[in-house]
């Protein structure tokens, strides 16, 4: 039987050691790290996100600030935000929560974020460093990846790790990351000739792509390890027979108005696996987990920098 990353536990056990941490922070500075939050405009589960994040916060003793906005807020409006967070002494980190409404330009949004308050790890600056193996911030689901690997004891130098999906916010930085651990690392995507072969050869698999139940079982080579970052919403009861089977209990969730989720792997696939993450439980309680961490990083490394 494969085996099963609970990322909800590996999570759990990691708050509680950045609990310590951010205690022992407060007794040598006198202070608590703080993260700045902003949401732009009405989107509920914008706010769901936000909400959990604060939450996440106040559990382990990180003081927080949420900032809300209207959508039809000028994109003036928010970059004169993020300017005075970034000159803010009591602020350690700045989240700018997306997706951002049609007339705020993305990028120059998150490149207005201060590098050492990037708790994100989305500015340029951040990647470039990335690149060299000397960001203090990293994006949080890579980082995430990393830890449930590490946590479950996956070997990782010299294995074969291929990254499916070649993204700016999961696909580029955790190639990265896993080259730095001296994996040989292969990206693959839409263009990709002989995707299926390609992945198979794989030790160590992600899915990063963003589509329901896309890597299937000739994807995946007998006992491999398989990542998946995908979350989709399905919204169908054709959509869940078609990936659960008509008799799943997941049929009848949605009937009950309950969110299904998919991730990119489909289950029929987790049988030649030797360790998989699920979806949900998997790598996306790792995710704010990580945020968590960064914030209490910025915070040290800002205590460094201006000391």
């Amino acid at each position: 039987m494969p085996g099963i990353i609970d990322g909800k536990a590996l999570a759990e056990t990691i708050r509680k050691e950045l609990a310590a941490s951010v205690e022992a922070f407060h007794g040598a500075h006198g202070t608590r790290p703080k993260l700045a939050t902003i949401l732009v405009g009405d989107d509920p589960a914008s706010h769901v996100y936000v909400r959990n994040k604060v939450r996440a916060c106040e559990q382990i003793g990180i003081e927080s600030e949420s900032h809300y906005l209207n959508a039809a807020a000028p994109e003036t409006e928010i970059l004169h935000l993020i300017g005075s967070l970034n000159t803010s002494n009591e602020v350690d980190g700045i989240l700018l929560q997306l997706p951002l409404p049609p007339h705020v330009n993305r990028t120059r949004a998150l490149d207005a974020i201060s590098p050492t308050k990037d708790v994100d790890g989305l500015h340029p600056l951040n990647t470039g460093l990335l690149v060299q193996r000397r960001a203090a911030l990293v994006a949080c689901t890579p980082l995430g990846v990393i830890e449930c690997l590490k946590r479950y004891q996956v070997p990782l130098a010299g294995r074969n790790a291929v990254v499916v999906g070649r993204g700016d916010l999961v696909g580029k930085p955790l190639a990265l990351l896993l080259m730095h651990e001296n994996a040989t690392v292969t990206i693959c995507h839409s263009h990709t000739a002989n995707l299926s072969q390609m992945v198979s050869r794989a030790d160590i698999v992600v899915a990063a792509t963003g589509k329901a139940a896309f890597i299937t079982p000739e994807f995946i080579r007998e006992g491999a390890v398989v990542v998946d970052v995908g979350t989709t919403v399905l919204k169908t009861e054709d959509e869940v027979a078609a990936i659960f089977g008509s008799s799943s209990r997941k049929l009848q969730d949605l009937r009950e108005g309950k969110t299904v989720l998919a991730g990119d792997v489909h289950p029929s696939a987790y049988e030649k696996c030797s360790l998989y993450t699920p979806v949900p439980g998997g790598v996306g309680p790792l995710t704010i987990t990580m945020l968590l961490a960064n914030t209490l990083r910025a915070a040290e490394s800002r205590r460094i920098l201006y000391r």
